[in-house]
């Protein structure tokens, strides 16, 4: 397997300001030259975790659609990040992920997070999605997901987790504990990207995105501070543990109801 170099934009993100965010983030992925092959961006990343989805949301065809696919065919890189989408009656914490071809496809978030009332203003997704990018199988998901081990469980489905989010400093033990551990138990490399700063709410972020290789040593890590950071991901290294320790032979197996 080729490796794969994944850029985290770990940003202070303006509040419910998609217009300045859009701004923020090609500033961001432009001050490092050649950003890799996947791009990663926060949680909400147009607007931070808000729900006053009646107000924010933008549909399929808006503005930040557009400017992830132009932005896209311009890096020759998918980009990846989630929003909030009105699809028809109903509001998405959606995931969309965006490769240079222009095509479009997306993740809605299961995991709704109820301490903040979030499965009152949006419809849970109902299907996890796992992308290709050239050889590496890349399952990408939402925040509170990580906290559910089932949902992100995968027998040999993947050489990629990924977790999108806006994780509070409050909480963040859980967050630098949980990524290694999704690494560990599924054989596979992790990466998670997070915000920094305050939102609208007063909640603080500490960022502490980065990646975990299958043994849960970190590959790349940020600090709190706005930045952005890559990591090149080893998969022939990965496959080699995965022979060499197939503990994925022994997995129970189980089937996933929504």
């Amino acid at each position: 397997m080729n490796p794969l170099t994944v850029t985290l934009i770990q940003a202070d993100l303006c509040w419910q300001d998609p217009v300045a965010n859009r701004e923020l983030i090609h500033d961001s992925i432009r001050s490092v030259g050649t950003p890799g092959h996947l791009i990663v961006l926060p949680e909400m990343f147009t607007t931070g975790f808000t729900m006053d989805a009646t107000t924010v949301a933008e549909t399929m065809a808006g503005e930040t659609v557009q400017w992830l696919q132009r932005m896209a065919a311009d890096l020759g890189a998918v980009i990846t990040g989630s929003l909030v989408i009105r699809d028809g009656e109903r509001y998405f914490n959606r995931l969309l992920w965006v490769p240079p071809d222009g095509s479009v496809g997306h993740y809605d978030k299961r995991h709704l997070f109820r301490m903040a009332n979030e499965q009152d203003h949006y419809a849970a997704g109902q299907k996890r999605e796992v992308f290709r990018l050239g050889e590496w199988r890349i399952c990408p998901l939402i925040c509170y997901d990580l906290r559910f081990p089932v949902w992100s469980r995968g027998v040999d489905e993947f050489e990629l987790l990924l977790y999108v989010a806006n994780w509070p400093a409050a909480r963040r033990s859980a967050w630098t504990t949980l990524l290694p551990a999704r690494a560990v138990e599924n054989l596979c490399y992790v990466a998670g990207v997070n915000r920094v700063g305050t939102d609208g709410n007063g909640r603080d972020y500490a960022g502490d995105s980065g990646a975990w290789d299958h043994l849960g040593r970190p590959v790349a890590q940020a600090g709190d501070q706005e930045c952005v950071i890559s990591a090149e991901l080893d998969g022939d290294a990965l496959l080699r543990y995965r022979q060499k320790f197939p503990a994925q032979l022994d997995a129970d197996t189980f089937e996933l109801r929504v």
